[in-house]
């Protein structure tokens, strides 16, 4: 998609206001559990400080629902930045108003504001003429490098964009839109798709886009049961979709026509409740008791589904393969993390339950391309548009 870039602009002296994703996990003390979206953040802003730009970030952090709440402050995402980049880092109190208007004003090339959470303000996501207007205050120039809200039509994403007079993609957006690219126009074969998460109702277009797109798409975690279901099988209290039933059993046949192999677990890691210290033990789905709870693939789905991942040439991985918050059922999630990344294939990973695994396997480096918009990148691939890219400057 031949969108203005940063690289296109002139960015001396000028108030370059960046929307980046820094919606990261932070944890219980406030400290950032996992840094990877500021990092990929990087480039773009490190561009921009080189050209002599003033750097405005705006980013928002979990859901405030249009209020103030401290736990969700950007700052202690102002302290890494600081410790990234190596140069003033200012923190504005807020994201609009007269001071920060000030703040924006009185910057000196090379500088950087981080605004506070832009989800402070109901005007953001409500997309607000008004709210829009006064983030476009801030700034000349607009560069948008977060592809995990490009599939929101929010005031940062889009509504600003006719304000400030045009909208460029950052590196890392590039970066997102190239692989993604790849994966829908141009993937190596055979291409292996592996979705996990707890449910199909959020995941439906991209399903019936990768029985179209891919050769083998691999079933785990909660959403696996609803299918299971829809083939015949009993699950125990498992989680199961009852209204998706012949929804998955109509996906099963589409995908059996389409010549796509849909493999689902064989066996699964089964808990007699979900309370600390159950009793746990492994079986083959068919066996579940009718009393226990499946959150974990099996070791011969495992091995099944390492198979298909060692024999690819493409990978697209989205969703945990069992509660992978829990450490004693993450073991079948990281044991594909480490296939995934031994693969010789180009491998996409998105979703930040698969990316929390790849780091916690310690094989993050070894990915082609970590998408840093679940969702996001899901739209994309399932062929919808995405406003906050649509927003944006052509060439």
């Amino acid at each position: 998609m031949k969108k203005l870039s940063i690289r296109d602009l002139d960015l001396e002296g000028k108030r370059v206001f960046i929307r980046v994703d820094f919606n990261v996990p932070l944890n219980k003390d406030g400290g950032i559990q996992n840094d990877t979206r500021i990092r990929l953040s990087l480039p773009t802003i490190q561009y921009a400080l080189s050209r002599g730009a003033k750097v405005i970030l705006a980013s928002h952090l979990g859901r405030p629902g249009g209020k103030t709440n401290l736990r969700m402050s950007l700052r202690p995402v102002s302290i890494a930045i600081k410790s990234a980049i190596e140069c003033p880092v200012k923190m504005a109190e807020s994201c609009i108003g007269s001071e920060v208007v000030s703040q924006s004003r009185l910057m000196k090339r090379g500088e950087v504001l981080l605004l506070e959470n832009l989800r402070f303000h109901p005007g953001e996501e409500a997309n607000e003429i008004g709210f829009a207007q006064q983030l476009a205050n801030l700034c000349d120039l607009y560069v948008n490098d977060a592809f995990g809200t490009a599939h929101r039509a929010h005031a940062s994403t889009t509504g600003i964009i006719p304000f400030v007079g045009q909208g460029a993609v950052g590196f890392l957006m590039e970066k997102e839109l190239l692989n993604l690219g790849y994966a829908i126009t141009n993937p190596k074969r055979p291409y292996v798709a592996i979705l996990g998460g707890s449910k199909i109702s959020g995941k439906i277009e991209i399903i019936e886009r990768l029985i179209e797109l891919v050769d083998v798409i691999l079933i785990g975690g909660g959403m696996a049961y609803t299918f299971l279901k829809a083939k015949g099988l009993e699950v125990g209290r498992s989680l199961v979709e009852s209204d998706k039933i012949t929804f998955a059993r109509n996906l099963l046949k589409k995908s059996g026509e389409q010549g796509t192999l849909m493999v689902l677990p064989v066996d699964h890691l089964v808990v007699e409740n979900l309370k600390p210290g159950a009793r746990n033990r492994s079986t083959l789905v068919e066996q579940t008791p009718e009393e226990w709870i499946g959150v974990d693939i099996g070791p011969s789905t495992c091995k099944n589904f390492e198979q298909k991942i060692s024999s690819a040439k493409t990978i697209f991985w989205n969703g945990p393969l069992g509660i992978f918050e829990i450490v004693d059922f993450s073991q079948g999630t990281l044991n594909i993390a480490k296939a995934v990344s031994e693969s010789q294939a180009m491998t996409i990973v998105g979703g930040g339950d698969s990316i929390a695994a790849l780091s916690k396997a310690g094989v993050t480096e070894k990915i082609s391309h970590i998408s840093t918009g679940g969702g996001a990148s899901l739209e994309f691939l399932s062929g919808k548009k995405l406003p906050g890219l649509d927003a944006l400057s052509s060439k």
